[in-house]
């Protein structure tokens, strides 16, 4: 079976988010890991070389394949952040259409400025993510 590419790594998170060369990039970093640290009660993780993650929940797909996986974090990316987990609750659709500006993908948010969004909104996001129990539908 295939090792899952992205998986918690000793890497510092702090040191991650001061080498973020772009200094909006890096101050949009830093007001996340605040908020989802003061949201969730938990120490950040790195989870690969590029993810920031809270918390972990271990999961099994329809097809039977098994893993662990942060409840909530981020990626900074050039053009937007990228919010991991904010989808996965039966609540979530409802409080997205108040975020503010932006899209989804499979298993992300993506916004492209925090100021832009709702941050009420973004809080009750973060919690139901990490309150939530792990939902049986990842691929």
């Amino acid at each position: 079976m295939n090792e899952k590419k992205t998986q918690p790594s000793e890497a510092r998170v702090e040191e991650f988010v001061t080498n973020i060369p772009d200094k909006v990039l890096r101050s949009e970093a830093e007001r996340l890991l605040t908020l989802m640290t003061n949201v969730t009660g938990e120490k950040p993780v790195m989870w690969g070389d590029g993810i920031v993650g809270f918390g972990m929940y271990h999961y099994t797909t329809k097809s039977g394949r098994e893993g662990d996986w942060m409840r909530v974090g981020f990626a900074p990316g050039k053009a937007r952040l990228s919010l991991y987990g904010l989808k996965d609750h039966k609540e979530s659709l409802r409080l997205l259409e108040h975020l503010g500006p932006h899209t989804a993908g499979v298993g992300c948010v993506y916004i492209k400025n925090l100021d832009d969004v709702n941050e009420d909104v973004l809080r009750a996001l973060i919690a139901l993510a990490h309150e939530r129990e792990a939902l049986a539908n990842h691929n």
